[in-house]
């Protein structure tokens, strides 16, 4: 009888592992200096973002919640660099962890207060906030035109942090 417990208890190790190695969260989270993991989400506005289709564009990703305090400091400045450097190919994407609101309507009321212009991606089950070890709001990740993270900022970031981001991942003219 012991034998087989021991059995069991190895093939549920085995079994528990090779779902955990299987995991996309698992397989690819965010380091610095290696590729982005992928993001392929819905947007607020009816569409679909996959990250992976942005390569060859510097991107800056910033995860919030309207309920954030930070994040309201932040999407002012992240609406004036998408104004000011949209034209030089950046891509701001805000995604919004879902599975922490109340209502999507809260969602669509914070952009409308804003007048944001750039992609809302929609995180309703949380993957991206494993994937890319979001521990708090906002976290702002900035990716290069060959898709490789070049910074990750965590909390409430500065003018002068964003737009040092944004000149690590900006092409030069």
């Amino acid at each position: 009888m012991h034998l087989k417990r021991q059995r069991l208890m190895v093939m549920a190790a085995t079994a528990l592992a090779l779902v955990l190695v299987a995991s996309p969260a698992a397989a690819q989270t965010v380091r610095l200096g290696a590729i982005a993991p992928e993001l392929n989400l819905p947007t607020l506005g009816g569409g679909h973002v996959q990250l992976s289709k942005l390569r060859g564009r510097p991107v800056v990703i910033s995860f919030w919640n309207t309920w954030c305090k930070p994040c309201r400091t932040e999407f002012p400045e992240l609406v004036r660099v998408h104004h000011e450097h949209g034209p030089a190919g950046l891509y701001v994407l805000a995604v919004n962890e879902r599975d922490q609101e109340l209502r999507t309507k809260d969602v669509q009321e914070f952009v409308d207060e804003f007048s944001v212009p750039f992609a809302v991606a929609l995180d309703q089950r949380g993957r991206s906030r494993r994937t890319y070890l979001i521990f708090g709001l906002p976290t702002t990740v900035f990716i290069d035109t060959g898709g490789v993270v070049q910074r990750i900022l965590r909390g409430p970031i500065s003018r002068e942090q964003l737009d040092r981001g944004i000149a690590a991942i900006l092409p030069l003219p």
